[in-house]
């Protein structure tokens, strides 16, 4: 997979799938019955179990760290909880100055030592058999939750304190971007080998908004890690914001199932790496329709170098897991023994 990341040819596509080490493995629903999901991750042993299950299991490409994207708050002093069937909740949200003032920035190795210590048994487990990959939110992705308190379908109050408290939204963006990149830079140096930075909700705003509020938090994180680890940036609803995600200079991009390979490299530039873009929802289909899907994907990818196949969002509760095995081996099958061409527009 890291050559994939460095546009040059691969024995095969590479393949892994995002929430692959989760609800839709048994073995991960056995520990969930005795342990909380924070619980899981607290525990390194715990953590590094879960995530070489899909390895084992599923004959991916690469591992995803099993972490939450909540964690960077451990070591700022911000309470929360992850609550079943709501997600993350954060106890007092940050809508003032002096709440963004008293925002700790601590050495992410001190905050969260376990999550270093989850990298280095999985490193020493997966030895070359797959790629590690490291995650974190973006400063966009964490502000939401913050302002908001929780999820929401479209995040009304961080959207208010942007266009009405532009200097308090940068303050804590200046803020959260401190302390996400350093982060998501000691993950790279436990072992890491790729970084998914997630930006989940930015489909909410605008282009503009995006472009000028979220963008410059952006490019300071990926210049930090550029030359460190390749970066791949996640996002979904935003396919009206590709200028602005190819200003962010993230190397790679994860584009979800709205949007076409070939358009996102159209609009992106061919010297990016794209990963996607399975809709996840084929999964629950026949495996007629699955193998469909897997086709096209892979022809609008038409064997260009820089494509890592996954999903265009996370793997869905109710997908069975000998499903998600054959859509490795298919992609495996059907790539192993096509030409690679090179990273620009697709040949012929």
């Amino acid at each position: 997979m890291r050559a994939a990341t460095r546009l040059e040819p691969c024995d095969a596509t590479p393949v892994w799938f995002m929430r692959q080490a989760g609800r839709s493995l048994p073995s991960y629903r056995a520990l969930r019955q005795r342990l909380s999901l924070l619980e899981m991750v607290r525990d390194s042993a715990v953590a590094a179990e879960v995530t070489l299950m899909p390895v084992d299991l599923l004959g991916v490409d690469a591992a995803v760290l099993f972490a939450d994207i909540m964690l960077p708050l451990e070591g700022m002093e911000v309470g929360f909880e992850i609550r079943e069937g709501v997600g993350p909740v954060i106890a007092d949200p940050i809508r003032t100055e002096e709440q963004v003032s008293r925002l700790r920035v601590m050495d992410p190795r001190e905050a969260t030592p376990y999550l270093f210590e989850t990298i280095r048994l999985v490193r020493r487990a997966l030895g070359e058999r797959a790629a590690l990959v490291g995650f974190g939110p973006s400063p966009f992705t964490l502000a939401c939750y913050l302002v908001e308190g929780s999820g929401s379908r479209d995040y009304p109050h961080v959207r208010a304190l942007m266009q009405g408290r532009s200097e308090l939204w940068e303050a804590l963006m200046r803020t959260l971007t401190t302390v996400l990149t350093a982060y998501l830079m000691a993950q790279a140096e436990a072992g890491a080998q790729m970084i998914q930075i997630f930006d989940s909700w930015v489909g909410v705003l605008p282009a503009e908004a995006y472009e000028r509020q979220v963008v410059p938090h952006l490019q300071v994180m990926f210049r930090a890690l550029a030359g460190v680890v390749p970066a791949l940036y996640f996002s979904t609803g935003s396919m009206h914001l590709l200028e602005g995600i190819r200003l962010t200079g993230a190397p790679g991009v994860s584009v979800d199932w709205r949007q076409s390979l070939s358009q996102a490299w159209g609009q992106l530039g061919h010297d990016h790496f794209i990963q996607g873009n399975l809709d996840p929802a084929l999964l629950l289909a026949p495996l007629p329709i699955i193998d469909s899907g897997v086709r096209e994907v892979l022809d609008q990818a038409a064997g260009r170098r820089g494509h890592i196949f996954n999903l265009g969002h996370g793997v869905l509760p109710e997908s069975d897991p000998g499903r998600l095995r054959h859509v490795v081996d298919l992609v495996h099958e059907l790539t192993s023994h096509l030409p690679s061409a090179p990273g620009g527009p697709a040949p012929g």
